[in-house]
């Protein structure tokens, strides 16, 4: 992958311009972790050990769909080194747990609603005895008709006791009576896309003295976990205390609750500590999926492609329990218009129970589905008018102080039509017409079957919107300590680092305000005060603005005594490469000496300004703040096997500020290949409800191999002023836009409507 732009050079400006600070917001500081993370001396969950250790091995449901009759557990428990099975008789405290809403029991009882729901957990002395004593459980089975079409849940008999409706969200905005000269239509459909993470779940349970346990995961959201396992348990929360371990990789809630409960369980009955280590197919079974959606839209649009008004009906599947899927809806709907103005809107959203797995937080939940439908929509009506596709959108696009269909005034930067004539403007990369045939990378490999007469470039845009923080109402929050001695710092906060960066941002924020290089982030635990969970941008902005709200109260502890001494204001005195100076020139010393030994320290919260619900005709102020993508694609399709080749992604972005040039360029590189194995390979095929291939051989993950070249030709640093730092997330929306900007360069290509995703060679062959 090549990293280009017209203006700035992210991942270059650091190493190169000298008028770049070497640390503090701004630079291109490697992350602590990196060292041992690329010499294979990080430790992750899967590496812990504790003295007497039992292992353990979770039995799932082989059925979608079926009514339990008996649970036997008498082999399993007579079996040579087992100490406990646990069912949901065992189950002390509060059965239901879930990320969104406590509707999903932590072992099934009655009923068993997806392929691979847990039924009953065992603790061994050895992992095998354990695999195999979970395997001499006897479950018996009333297999049922699964529900696998969200359709088909309105009016199929309820899944649960809850029922199929999880949420319906109708949107009215406008006039309903408004039409336009031209009507296109578009069915659409996207597939499963799994998470992924390149380190399956493992943890860790720890008996304690009082009776309590301590959980060691991967989790992203200590204290909402921490929460749950002590429901379940039947205790105090402060007696359950979870200790984040490495997160090996993160695009989403990292970790299942329903794998962490059992393990505490498991330590509590034997009073041993307990290991588990799932499997890649318990991991695939397991965890939530991105919501498979089915959407149908009409545009009306003038005579100049402009929208009149846009009709939608949104549809997810959110298998068998709810999660987050309220949330992912909530998205959807607001945002099914996409960053365009729409003076008209009437949109209805659905999230169903289905016996399929469980859907929920994926990067970009929501608002990628609805993306590529939107942004197929605009093709077709430039195509209706014989116009561009790019002059069609920037006609329409969105501007600081418009109204979303939500009836949200955009208060925030929105550079959209920036950022896509930025993409437009960048040149093509060149046809490989004067290239021998023998060094052509063709579609479908170096070696691809196909013959270069066959190929077709297509050239496509996508442009995507998120929203930051959560939404509709939700109380963002997150506190962090800041304490200094000896001339080194160290930051508390339970903010998860996910790979987001966010321990490299915390080193950079005390670095510029305190001047202090040596800085250290502190092992995030639960007897720490709440950082929230890991997402939507949440940590730069909550956790960020909590450390930089510390760092100033220590700056000013540090400043003061100077200041009174020399008869002036703190704000005459400034920090500066560990010194500190004033306006005048008469003080200047350096950091430790103005410390003098002392120890100085200072808690802090960010909080946001509060959002509301959306109300019953889908209107109200929901989200804090939202971030925006351009992106063109180009891509090679081989019009008689259907194969693609992406050759490039030329990428625009509002980022608000760089507040670190080489991760930033990383995080719009990773989530621009995401969302390239969401166009074109990554689907989990649940036929009948069952999960099919849940391994990497037959789930299709891009690889390295099939990353295309990704131009990022330009960042705007347009700073949110209620944002500290000014910053965006940048890792959703690229993740949002760049499936459906491969799917418009295909359809350029080929002339299929491509209305699904991921795109399936047939999509791209062209008959006749």
């Amino acid at each position: 992958m090549s990293n280009e732009t017209a203006t700035a050079e992210p991942a270059a400006t650091a190493q190169t311009d000298p008028d770049t600070p070497p640390l503090g917001l701004g630079a291109s500081l490697l992350p602590a972790d990196a060292r041992a993370k690329t010499e294979g001396t990080f430790p992750y969950a899967a590496d812990l050990w504790a003295e007497g250790l039992l292992w353990a091995a979770v039995l799932r449901s082989p059925h979608p769909h079926a009514r339990i009759v008996s649970i036997d557990t008498s082999h399993a428990r007579e079996m040579p080194g087992v100490r406990a099975v646990v069912t949901h008789e065992d189950v002390p405290g509060t059965p239901l747990h879930g990320r969104g809403r406590a509707d999903r029991p932590l072992f099934a009882s009655e009923v068993v609603r997806h392929h691979g729901e847990p039924l009953a957990a065992v603790a061994a002395d050895h992992p095998d005895t354990a695999r195999m004593a979970a395997a001499a459980v006897i479950v018996e089975y009333e297999v049922l008709d699964p529900v696998t079409d969200p359709e088909q849940a309105f009016e199929a008999e309820p899944l649960h006791p809850d029922g199929n409706l999880i949420r319906h969200i109708p949107l009215r905005h406008g006039d309903p009576d408004a039409a336009g000269e031209i009507v296109v239509d578009g069915l659409y459909r996207i597939g499963r896309q799994d998470p992924a993470p390149i380190g399956a779940e493992a943890g860790l349970a720890v008996p304690r003295p009082d009776g309590g346990v301590e959980l060691y995961l991967a989790s992203t959201d200590p204290h909402g976990d921490r929460d749950a396992a002590a429901a379940c348990y039947g205790l105090e929360p402060e007696r359950v205390k979870i200790v984040v371990t490495g997160v090996p990789g993160a695009t989403a809630d990292r970790e299942d609750q329903g794998f962490q409960l059992p393990l505490g369980l498991l330590a509590l009955k034997t009073g041993c500590p307990v290991k588990l280590t799932a499997t890649r197919e318990e991991s695939f079974l397991g965890h939530a999926h991105r919501h498979p959606t089915l959407l149908r839209y009409r545009h009306h649009a003038d005579g100049e492609g402009r929208v009149v008004k846009v009709e939608a009906q949104i549809l997810l599947d959110a298998g068998a329990y709810a999660d987050t899927s309220s949330d992912a809806l909530a998205a959807a709907v607001a945002f099914a218009c996409g960053p365009y103005v729409v003076p008209n809107a009437f949109i209805e959203g659905w999230a169903v129970r289905t016996n399929n797995p469980p859907s929920g937080h994926v990067r970009g939940e929501g608002a990628m589905q609805v993306c590529a439908a939107y942004e197929a929509q605009m093709d077709k009506i430039a195509k209706k008018l014989g116009l561009d596709p790019a002059e069609v959108r920037l006609r329409n696009v969105l501007a600081t102080g418009d109204v979303l269909p939500t009836g949200q005034t955009v208060t925030c930067p929105a550079p959209v039509a920036e950022l896509l004539e930025a993409v437009r403007e960048f040149p093509l990369p060149p046809l490989p017409k004067d290239t021998p045939e023998d060094e052509w990378l063709l579609p479908g490999g170096p070696e691809g079957a196909g013959e270069p007469g066959a190929v077709r470039r297509g050239v496509g845009y996508g442009v995507g919107m998120v929203h930051m923080l959560g939404a509709e109402g939700a109380d963002e929050v997150s506190t962090a300590t800041v304490r200094v001695q000896g001339g080194s710092a160290t930051v508390l906060c339970a903010a998860v680092e996910t790979g987001q960066g966010f321990t490299t941002l915390a080193r950079q924020i005390v670095q510029e305000t305190l001047g202090i290089d040596d800085v250290r982030v502190a092992p995030v635990d639960t007897d720490q005060p709440t950082a929230g969970a890991g997402c939507r941008g949440r940590h730069t902005w909550v956790s960020g603005g909590a450390v930089e709200r510390a760092a100033k109260m220590v700056r000013t502890q540090l400043l003061q005594p100077l200041a009174h001494k020399f008869g002036m204001s703190t704000e005459l005195l400034q920090i500066t490469d560990g010194k500190i100076t004033s306006y005048d020139g008469v003080l200047s010393t350096t950091v430790t000496e103005a410390m003098d030994g002392k120890e100085l320290w200072a808690t802090a919260q960010c909080r946001p300004h509060p959002t509301e619900p959306l109300d019953a005709s889908g209107q109200g102020d929901a989200f804090v703040g939202m971030a925006f993508c351009a992106i063109r694609a180009v891509v090679d399709v081989d019009i008689e096997i259907g194969s693609v080749r992406v050759v490039e992604l030329a990428v625009a972005q509002d980022v608000g500020r760089v507040l670190n040039p080489a991760q930033l360029a990383a995080r719009i590189e990773a989530g621009v290949t995401q969302g390239v194995g969401i166009a074109l390979t990554e689907n989990l095929r649940t036929p009948r409800g069952l999960v099919r291939h849940p391994d990497l051989t037959g789930y299709a993950l891009p690889t390295a191999l099939d990353a295309p070249d990704i131009r990022i030709v330009k960042l705007v640093e347009e700073r949110d002023v209620v944002a500290p730092f000014g910053a965006k997330a940048v890792s959703a929306v690229p993740v949002v836009a760049s499936p459906a900007a491969v799917a418009s360069a295909v359809r350029a290509a080929t002339g299929r409507p491509v209305n699904r995703l991921p795109i399936r060679p047939q999509a791209a062959v062209v008959t006749g």
